[in-house]
């Protein structure tokens, strides 16, 4: 299997095993006109095995969404050939409009136009709640 390096890109490193097609489908990489690498599975030192997405372009990734899906990602911003920037992703404290609040009497039920914003209240079990009616978000993707 050849992939060959990026000149401009970006690549997601560090993708706990088996998330790399949910991160793929939730950030609409599909919808992009460059070429994007899945890998699945490599080997890692660090983690066992692990999932890698290459994105042969440069795009606006919603760094909320993919700390809250898996907080242990590397995103490396590649221009030139080389590596400019990395970021090592963490829960994030709030995010909004990545989850739906599930209780009926929620505000946001009523109110459409209202985001759902979401609180992290205990970072070591990744629990988060509605800012709104304290309902406790399912667990993560």
């Amino acid at each position: 299997m050849i992939v060959n390096p990026i000149t401009n890109g970006i690549v997601l490193d560090h993708i706990t095993a088996g998330k790399a097609m949910d991160i793929y489908k939730i950030l609409h990489l599909d919808s992009l006109n460059c070429t994007v690498a899945i890998i699945k599975n490599a080997d890692s030192k660090k983690m066992g095995h692990k999932d890698i997405i290459k994105i042969f372009e440069h795009i606006d990734l919603n760094l909320d969404v993919l700390g809250y899906i898996d907080p242990g990602i590397t995103v490396s911003i590649i221009k030139d050939g080389k590596v400019k920037d990395r970021l090592h992703l963490e829960l994030p404290q709030r995010v909004t409009n990545v989850i739906k609040c599930k209780n009926p009497r929620c505000i946001t039920s009523v109110e459409q136009e209202l985001p759902h914003v979401f609180q992290l209240t205990d970072r070591e079990k990744g629990v988060y709640r509605c800012i709104y009616c304290e309902t406790k978000a399912k667990n993560r993707v």
